[in-house]
């Protein structure tokens, strides 16, 4: 694997003493992370048995979503319906969910077990929206039965949902409890991550509108479906650009503004404009929802003015900057005169960063065995997880104080991907989540919730069809 990282220090830091002193805006965030190690490592939440865990800022969530809510608030006329939808993919855990729905957001779900997350949260269906290029039958007759808002991907789904209905004995939903849309995709182009661009001109996604008579068929679509209400795109992802974003929630509006007119009302009624907004992976800088937010009212003003409804989908950026992983230095050695720390976090946690490091690259923070950030002059390093191939690595030749065994490393920006998309190379456990906020009465000032446990060999060995140990000693060839 080539080296993308050059020896230079972490930004918006300054080395003081023992101490790592945040500058600007960066201040709060990192003290409360900086906090929650320090007492992670006094509580016990990391040891020898537990030598990996994640850590997520519940008052950076909080504040997240409040920043969310606001920048929106903004722009928005009084009196319109917007439905802020997490998506649950970026984290796939109930309390995380839970969390973000008594900050009242709720769910954008893309398969049964992210719409049965959903439920074990308590988000109730008319603010659960159903998402997913490859749904079933059984999906979507679920989806209509709760009365889930559904947003059809193409035509045969399209062509799907008018027979289940037909076969109901009823044009539409029923009783028009579940609220039906069509994923559009406006084509104008991708990111710097070309296997996160969800609309460029050959996207799995939704209908491409600039395809020949594409449009016109959505039009026609929509004028012969009472029932088919809303307009969904999802342009952004990380690695685009917000003016890009910003397009083709113009040109869904636009689409929508043409239907109604065709229509001779307002058929569509709703725009779900989607998620996506990068996270800059350099910084502790908020996330950009009120700059995003004022592009979107500059450059789709009738977006704000009441008429429609809005949904958005963002996950990675409510919740990324507030999440860590925390690992233990098991091993330290050199190769080819370049000091390695050997840690217990790589490719099953940390999948994307190790494969593909140039799109997603991680800060990484060196604390000693007590969770005090460790001193010292910077050292040009790799930091190795402890899977079993060479390219497990989640910093390679980056500037750290020298890391010996027993010290701590954190990966900073995990919360949003990093928890619940394991990937179970080695069969490595998951590890234990936790949740943190302060509370002056403990050791370090920060009580921890535990959000999942770490998983136990047994139940990997569940996993791994112990049941069926004698399956295949048992078919006998004819």
């Amino acid at each position: 694997m080539p080296s993308t990282d050059e020896p230079c220090a972490d930004h918006g830091v300054e080395a003081t003493g023992d101490r790592i002193e945040p500058t600007g805006a960066d201040r709060g965030v990192a003290a409360r992370r900086d906090r929650a190690v320090r007492a992670a490592a006094e509580q016990g939440l990391l040891g020898p048995e537990t030598p990996v865990a994640g850590l997520l800022d519940v008052t950076g969530v909080r504040e997240a979503a409040a920043a969310l809510r606001t920048a929106f608030d903004e722009v928005t006329a009084d009196g319109t319906p917007v439905l802020h939808a997490f998506a649950v993919k970026a984290a796939a855990l109930v309390p995380v969910v839970r969390l973000l729905a008594d900050e009242g957001l709720g769910c954008e779900v893309a398969s049964p077990g992210e719409l049965a997350l959903s439920r074990a949260a308590g988000v109730p269906a008319s603010r659960t929206v159903l998402d997913s290029p490859a749904k079933t039958h059984g999906e979507l007759r679920e989806a209509l039965g709760l009365g889930i808002a559904v947003n059809a991907d193409n035509p045969q789904e399209l062509a799907r949902l008018d027979a289940l209905f037909s076969a109901a004995g009823s044009p539409a939903p029923t009783g028009g409890a579940s609220p039906v849309g069509l994923r559009v995709n406006p084509q104008i182009g991708g990111g710097s991550i070309g296997a996160m661009s969800t609309a460029t001109a050959t996207s799995k996604f939704g209908v491409a509108l600039r395809d020949e008579g594409a449009r016109a068929w959505v039009v026609r679509a929509f004028l012969d479906r009472p029932w088919l209400t809303r307009l969904h795109v999802h342009a952004g992802s990380q690695g685009m650009a917000l003016e890009l974003m910003a397009q083709g929630v113009r040109e869904t509006y636009e689409l929508a503004e043409e239907i109604n007119a065709a229509a001779g009302h307002r058929r569509i009624d709703t725009l779900d404009i989607g998620g996506g907004l990068p996270v800059d992976f350099t910084s502790d800088e908020p996330p950009a929802f009120a700059a995003y937010a004022r592009l979107l009212r500059a450059t789709v003003p009738g977006l704000f003015d009441g008429r429609y409804g809005l949904v958005t989908e963002f996950g990675r950026s409510l919740l990324a900057r507030s999440g860590l992983v925390l690992a233990r230095v098991e091993y330290t050695k050199t190769a080819g005169g370049r000091p390695i720390a050997v840690t217990h976090a790589g490719a099953q946690l940390a999948t994307r960063t190790v494969f593909v490091p140039a799109s997603w690259p991680l800060r990484v923070r060196a604390y000693n065995a007590k969770g005090r950030p460790k001193p010292g002059p910077a050292v040009a390093q790799d930091v190795a997880g402890p899977c079993c191939f060479a390219g497990d690595l989640v910093a390679e030749n980056r500037a750290l104080p020298l890391l010996e065994a027993g010290d701590l490393t954190a990966l900073l920006d995990t919360g949003a991907y990093y928890f619940s998309n394991h990937f179970a190379y080695n069969s490595l456990p998951r590890p234990a989540v936790h949740g943190f906020a302060p509370d002056p009465s403990l050791p370090g000032g920060i009580r921890f919730a535990l959000v999942r446990p770490q998983q136990t060999p047994a139940e990997i060995v569940t996993e791994s069809g112990e049941a069926q140990r004698e399956a295949l000693t048992d078919l006998r060839t004819g």
